[in-house]
Formats: structure tokens, C-alpha cells, sequence
């Protein structure tokens, strides 16, 4: 993908990542065996995880895992479902969520990768943002890789893996996205 960024393994910023991965791992174990009726302590947590205020329409069932958290960015009133990843230390807004944005369970929104050529994939990661938009529903099981956008209004069907961007109003199903088909929003 052309737009995507490197993140060198043996520089400082990664050093400074790799402290921020285990920060977040610590917080989210936290939020993960907290007791499932105490919203306003998995409230807080999730605010520390991402950085900023969580919206009060945001729901996020644990478990729930990320590694960086300051990349993702929640509309209003989206839902995420038990047992989601998401994969973000693409930077801010590497992981966008629009406002109605419904994600099913077992979701992993993956904005980072690593080199194809063997002798690099220990070199370096790839960083592309994922932007999910207004109403869009993601599937159970559903995995979507780096620079994917998934249009307004669109449906991932359950056990999709997303490589390209889908257009609004589309269904996608299968485990290369397809078919697609289009209605009228």
C-alpha cells in the first residue's frame, strides 16, 4: 500500500512504542477482569487506554485487547462487542470508528503489518489507518487489515477477512470480502 509508514525496530520511537505496548497490556488485563457490572471503572479505563474521554454512548464489552491505544478514535454511540483487538500503534487516528459504528464479536482491526521479504520482517512494521464509517456493521470474526476503509452504512459479513476498501452501502462476505452487493442506503 503506498500511504502506509515504517516504524524502524531498533530506534528510539520504537523503544518509546514498545513502553507504551506495555503500559496499555497492564491497563487492558485491568479492564478485562474488572467485574462486568462496574461501567464507570471500565469507563475509566478505556478513557487511560485510548487518552482521551471515551463518548458516554460508547459500549466495549470485555475482553477487549489492544497494544497502543492512543490510535483509536470512537464516534457516538458505537458498540464492540466481547473478545475484539484492535491492533493500532499506526499513531492518532489509526484506527477511526464512526458514530452507530456496530462491531460483532471477535473482531480484529489490524492497522499494522510487517515486510513480505523474510530478512525484513524483523527490520521494521508497516502502519496504515483503518477508518470504519457512519452505521457501518462489522460481523463476528471479522479481521481487517491495514488502510481499509469500510463505507457508511456498509455490513462485513461474519468471518470476512477485509483486504480493500468497501463501499457504502455494501454487503461483503466470504474470507476475501466478496461477493459485494450494493443497495440504496
Amino acid at each position: 500500500m503506498p500511504d502506509q509508514d515504517r516504524l524502524y525496530v531498533r530506534t528510539a520511537e520504537f523503544a518509546r512504542v514498545a513502553e507504551r505496548i506495555e503500559y496499555v497490556n497492564a491497563l487492558t488485563s485491568r479492564l478485562n477482569a474488572l467485574p462486568y457490572d462496574d461501567k464507570a471503572a471500565r469507563g475509566a479505563l478505556l478513557s487511560e487506554i485510548i487518552g482521551k474521554p471515551v463518548p458516554g454512548s460508547v459500549t466495549v464489552y470485555p475482553p477487549f485487547y489492544t497494544h497502543h491505544g492512543l490510535g483509536i478514535d470512537f464516534g457516538e454511540d458505537v458498540f464492540v462487542n466481547q473478545g475484539c483487538t484492535f491492533m493500532d500503534h499506526a499513531g492518532q487516528g489509526a484506527i477511526r470508528l464512526g458514530d452507530g459504528v456496530m462491531i460483532g464479536p471477535k473482531t480484529n482491526l489490524i492497522a499494522t503489518d510487517h515486510p513480505l521479504e523474510a530478512g525484513r520482517r524483523s527490520e521494521f512494521i508497516t502502519m496504515a489507518p483503518i477508518t470504519v464509517e457512519a452505521h457501518a456493521w462489522i460481523g463476528a470474526a471479522v479481521t481487517v487489515l491495514p488502510g481499509v476503509t469500510i463505507g457508511r452504512g456498509a455490513v462485513v459479513g461474519a468471518g470476512t477477512v477485509v483486504t480493500k476498501d468497501v463501499p457504502p452501502d455494501t454487503l461483503v462476505t466470504g474470507p476475501a470480502g466478496f461477493p459485494r452487493k450494493r443497495w440504496n442506503g
